[in-house]
């Protein structure tokens, strides 16, 4: 459940972190631990320590089991809110393998496009608020952005990857992009690769900063200071878009499984989406083909070159880029999930209403762009997006059909279910990019037996 590729296909795992259909169709496709029976008398408050309460085994498991499975983990960690108190918590493994050094309860991974659905919840909590129409054009609070065509975009098509602007020409230098505002500018100059409104595609980087920018224009605040102050700081979660120097040591980095072919790709496509052959091999080589757009998403003007390793930098947790790069535990995801659907300690972020308007399904109408004419991907096998999320279908099932969330790259997750009142969190530091991987999935899957 990643977003596209940096680099073709053919590179196999090529640390294509930004989007592969790992973020286009799930979770990496979308642990000494308690089995089936056995639990803690207690789940642990605020992510205290591990915890399996009764009944839910079976999450335990299938934690255990991919630590023994393919592609394997290395260290990793899980945890399940059900109305607003945690039921299970765990991790295991090394959160260093090269140092030998343990998974621990404050470590921390990157959970790349995980972050959108952040980044989504601080917009939907402005419109809750009544400071953001989500029908209003962006230029209301963004009035540069109307240039090269744009005036007319409202700021539901930002959230919902349908704006045009999945890329920026550029160039734009790594050090400008940690900077923002040069990016601003570029947003601001870009002309829309589409008529707005008409056709999407995955915005795999510029998503950051499009929503980002107009949640600073409402408040004056960063999209990280604003997910701070009103997200992670209330609900006392260990989650940063931008993550603070004094947190660097809980990182763990990132390791990468195996490599795998364009063969290898498309038959995980094919088993994933329930798609034929044809149509698979055919949406793979025009979305995914050397400077292809779904490949330029990830570029951001060329700031993000994949072969500078920038991803295993200070400066890139050091910086905002509210599409990609937060840095969190499983618990805080689960937590922050749990409390879109229920009270939690207290805190509620979104009320029942604001919960129907942000998930419903936006792009069901629109066409993908860039496909060759007259290939048809139905959007419930390929980008099911609402205003900021994924919703719940056949290849990233989730624990419901009104389950809803977001998917990064190499593997992580967070999604809330309204209808069972969950909250979930995977994160993991193996990043794996096959579009059948199937850790998370397992993980949901053990979740919906658990609630019967």
């Amino acid at each position: 459940m990643a977003g596209t590729a940096n680099g073709t296909p053919e590179q196999g795992h090529v640390r294509r972190r930004t989007v592969l259909a790992a973020g286009v169709l799930g979770a990496g496709a979308l642990a000494g631990l308690p089995s089936g029976g056995v639990a803690s008398a207690n789940a642990a408050d605020r992510g205290g320590g591990d915890c399996v309460e009764h009944g839910w085994g079976k999450v335990a498991d299938a934690f255990r089991a991919n630590f023994e499975g393919s592609p394997g983990e290395v260290g990793a960690a899980c945890s399940v809110y059900v109305d607003g108190r945690p039921v299970v918590n765990l991790w295991r493994g090394l959160a260093d393998r090269a140092a030998n050094r343990p998974w621990r309860r404050d470590t921390v991974a990157q959970v790349a496009s995980t972050t959108k659905g952040a980044t989504a919840i601080c917009a939907h909590l402005l419109a809750q608020r009544g400071e953001l129409d989500l029908d209003a054009p962006v230029v209301r609070y963004w009035p540069e952005f109307g240039a090269a065509g744009k005036e007319r975009i409202p700021v539901r098509w930002l959230l919902s990857h349908q704006a045009g602007l999945p890329i920026v020409d550029g160039p734009l230098t790594f050090a400008q992009a940690c900077a923002w505002d040069p990016v601003i500018r570029a947003l601001e100059a870009q002309k829309p690769l589409w008529r707005p409104g008409t056709e999407h595609v995955y915005h795999a980087v510029t998503y950051g900063f499009l929503v980002g920018e107009v949640v600073r224009r409402i408040t004056g605040k960063s999209l990280g200071t604003f997910f701070a102050d009103e997200v992670a700081r209330p609900l006392g979660l260990s989650a940063w878009i931008g993550l603070p120097q004094q947190h660097e040591a809980r990182v763990s980095p990132l390791h990468y499984a195996a490599p795998f072919s364009l063969e290898e790709l498309i038959a995980g496509m094919i088993e994933l989406t329930g798609l034929d052959a044809d149509t698979v091999t055919a949406w793979v080589n025009a979305m995914w083909a050397p400077g292809s757009v779904q490949a330029r998403a990830g570029e951001l003007g060329g700031a993000l070159d994949n072969t500078s390793e920038y991803f295993t930098t200070r400066a890139w947790r050091a910086a905002e880029f509210p599409a990609a790069n937060m840095v969190a535990d499983a618990h805080s995801l689960a937590r922050m999930y749990a409390a879109t659907v229920s009270t939690v300690d207290g805190v509620r972020l979104l009320n029942p209403s604001t919960v129907r308007r942000m998930t419903a399904v936006q792009t069901d109408e629109t066409p993908m762009h860039g496909l060759p004419p007259g290939l048809i991907i139905p959007a419930d096998r390929s980008f099911y997006m609402s205003l900021g999320f994924m919703r719940a279908c056949p290849p990233m099932p989730m624990v419901g059909p009104r389950s809803f969330g977001h998917p990064g790259s190499g593997g992580s997750i967070g999604f809330a279910d309204p209808d069972a009142g969950v909250g979930f969190g995977y994160v993991t530091n193996l990043w794996n990019f096959r579009p059948d991987d199937p850790r998370a999935s397992n993980l949901a899957k053990a979740v919906r037996a658990c609630l019967g």
